[in-house]
C-alpha cells in the first residue's frame, strides 16, 4: 500500500485536506521540495486555439501602425513585455510565461496547418504520425493508472481527425474525448448554468445495478478470451481499449471528470466557458497523474473561433476574454497545489492571422510570422524571444518553425532526444528542430 503513495498523491491529498493551508509557512517549502524531485512525473497542457489565432491583438501589438487594430497594450509584470489589454489577468502573471514572437511556418490551410502544428510533421506520405497528445502520453503516462494518458476537452476535428489521433502508436494512446463540438448535440448546459463536461458511457445503463454489469462484463471477457486465442494484431488493440474504458468506469479516478465536487466560486473564476471548465478539469486531471490533457477554444467552445476574416475586434475580445480568466486561473491553481512547476503549458493554433486588416474588419490566414506561448514547468518566463517588423508582416530576430517549437517543449518536459517507435521498427524522434535555450528553465 505505500509504495502506491505516490510523491503526486501525497500532494493532491495535502492539498485538498488543507485547503487554504497553502499559504502556511511550512507548505510552500514542502512544496518547493516535491517539485525539485527529478524524478517527480512530468504534465503538459496544451491550449489549442482552433481557427489561428491572431498575433497582432493577444501577444504581438503594433500600436504605432496601421495594422495594429482597435486593441491597446497593456505592461505586464515583466519589464518590457506587453499583451493586449483583453488578457489582463495573464499579463500579472507574466514571469510564468515566455511568448515566441517568431514562429514561422508553411501550412497557411486549416487542415494542413492542423496536422503540421500538432504533429510536427507536413501531412504528406502514407505515414500517420501521432499527435504530440499521444506522443508525450506514450513518454510521460504511468501505466498502472485507469485514467488514460491522453484527454482532449471540446475539441473540434472537422479540420483534420488526424492531427488528434495516436498515429502509428495505435489507439491505446489516443485522446479520451470530452465535450467533442464537431459532433452535434453533444454539449449542453447542466444545472448550475455551467457547461457539462462528462464523459460520455462512464456509467452504466438506465436500470443496470452493479451485479448485473459485473455478470455482463464476465460473459463478455469470456468471449474475448476465446476469440482472442487466434487473432493478433487489430483485434487486441480493440479489446485493449475496451478493457481501458472498463477499467476507468471501475475506478475512484473516474470522479476527475466531475466537475460538481468544485467550489462553485472557483468554478465561477474559470469561466463558464467549454475552455474554462475544461481548464478545471484539466487541473483535477493532472493531479490525478494525467500526463497530457489539452482544451481547446475557438471553434470547439461556440462563438465565431478564432478563424476572424470578418468582425475580428469583437470576436477575439470575447475569446481573449475567455482565454484570460481560464488560463491564469488554472495557473495559480496549479501553483497553489504544487504542480506548476511539473506542468509546462502550450499556447498555439494552426498558424496566426495577417497583420493587415482586410475590408471586412477581419484577419486572414498568416503563417509567416506570429506566435505561441510556453508556461509553467521547465519554462524560464517573463520574456519574449523573437521580433517581428514594425508592420508585423516578418520576423526579424528570433525565427522558429514548428520543430523548434515541439524540441523546447519536449526538452522542458525532460525529454530531450526520446523517439518513438515506428511500425517498421525505426525511430522517429519527438521532435527534430532545435530547442531554444533561453526559454529554458
Amino acid at each position: 500500500m505505500t509504495s502506491k503513495l505516490s510523491r503526486r498523491r501525497m500532494m493532491s491529498t495535502l492539498a485538498a485536506g488543507i485547503g487554504g493551508a497553502s499559504v502556511s509557512g511550512w507548505f510552500p517549502a514542502f512544496a518547493d521540495q516535491l517539485v525539485s524531485d527529478p524524478k517527480r512525473q512530468r504534465h503538459c497542457i496544451l491550449l489549442w486555439m482552433s481557427g489561428g489565432p491572431t498575433q497582432t491583438d493577444t501577444w504581438d501589438l503594433k500600436p504605432n501602425h496601421e495594422n495594429g487594430g482597435e486593441f491597446k497594450e497593456i505592461q505586464t509584470a515583466s519589464p518590457g513585455l506587453r499583451f493586449s489589454e483583453h488578457l489582463p489577468k495573464l499579463a500579472a502573471m507574466s514571469d510564468e510565461l515566455a511568448v515566441l514572437r517568431g514562429l514561422s511556418t508553411g501550412e497557411g490551410d486549416h487542415g494542413r496547418g492542423t496536422y503540421l502544428m500538432r504533429t510536427g510533421k507536413v501531412p504528406l506520405g502514407p505515414m500517420q504520425y501521432p499527435s504530440i497528445g499521444a506522443s508525450l502520453a506514450n513518454q510521460l503516462g504511468n501505466q498502472e493508472l485507469a485514467l488514460p494518458g491522453y484527454v482532449s476537452v471540446g475539441p473540434f476535428r472537422a479540420f483534420n481527425q488526424d492531427a488528434f489521433g495516436a498515429g502509428f502508436l495505435g489507439p491505446r494512446f489516443g485522446p479520451l474525448i470530452v465535450g467533442a463540438s464537431d459532433i452535434p448535440g453533444q454539449m449542453a448546459n447542466g444545472a448550475q448554468g455551467f457547461p457539462n463536461l462528462r464523459v460520455q458511457s462512464l456509467d452504466r445503463a438506465a436500470g443496470i445495478d452493479e451485479a448485473r454489469m459485473k455478470k455482463r462484463l464476465g460473459i463478455w471477457k469470456s468471449l474475448q478470451d476465446d476469440f482472442l486465442k487466434t487473432r493478433t494484431g487489430a483485434a487486441k488493440t480493440h479489446n485493449t481499449v475496451y478493457e481501458g474504458a472498463v477499467q476507468l468506469m471501475n475506478s475512484e479516478d473516474a470522479e476527475a471528470f466531475d466537475l460538481s465536487k468544485e467550489p462553485e466560486k472557483l468554478r465561477e473564476d474559470y469561466g463558464r466557458t467549454v475552455f474554462g471548465q475544461g481548464c478545471l478539469m484539466a487541473r483535477r486531471l493532472i493531479e490525478r497523474g494525467v500526463a497530457f490533457v489539452e482544451v481547446s477554444l475557438g471553434t470547439s467552445s461556440g462563438g465565431p473561433g478564432w478563424d476572424t476574416h470578418s468582425d475580428n475586434f469583437n470576436a477575439v475580445q470575447r475569446l481573449s476574454t475567455d482565454l484570460d480568466a481560464g488560463w491564469a486561473t488554472l495557473m495559480k491553481d496549479l501553483k497553489d497545489r504544487g504542480l506548476l512547476e511539473s506542468t509546462t503549458i502550450i499556447w498555439m493554433g494552426e498558424f496566426g492571422r495577417t497583420p493587415q486588416i482586410n475590408p471586412n474588419a477581419g484577419r486572414d490566414h498568416f503563417p509567416g510570422a506570429w506566435s505561441a506561448v510556453l508556461a509553467g514547468g521547465g519554462i524560464a518566463g517573463g520574456q519574449a524571444y523573437g521580433k517581428t517588423s514594425e508592420d508585423g508582416i516578418e520576423v526579424v530576430d528570433g525565427m522558429v518553425d514548428e520543430e523548434d517549437l515541439l524540441s523546447t517543449l519536449c526538452h522542458s518536459l525532460g525529454l530531450k532526444g526520446k523517439s518513438n517507435t515506428a511500425p517498421n521498427g525505426r525511430p522517429i524522434p519527438l521532435a527534430e528542430g532545435k530547442a531554444i535555450e533561453s526559454v529554458l528553465a
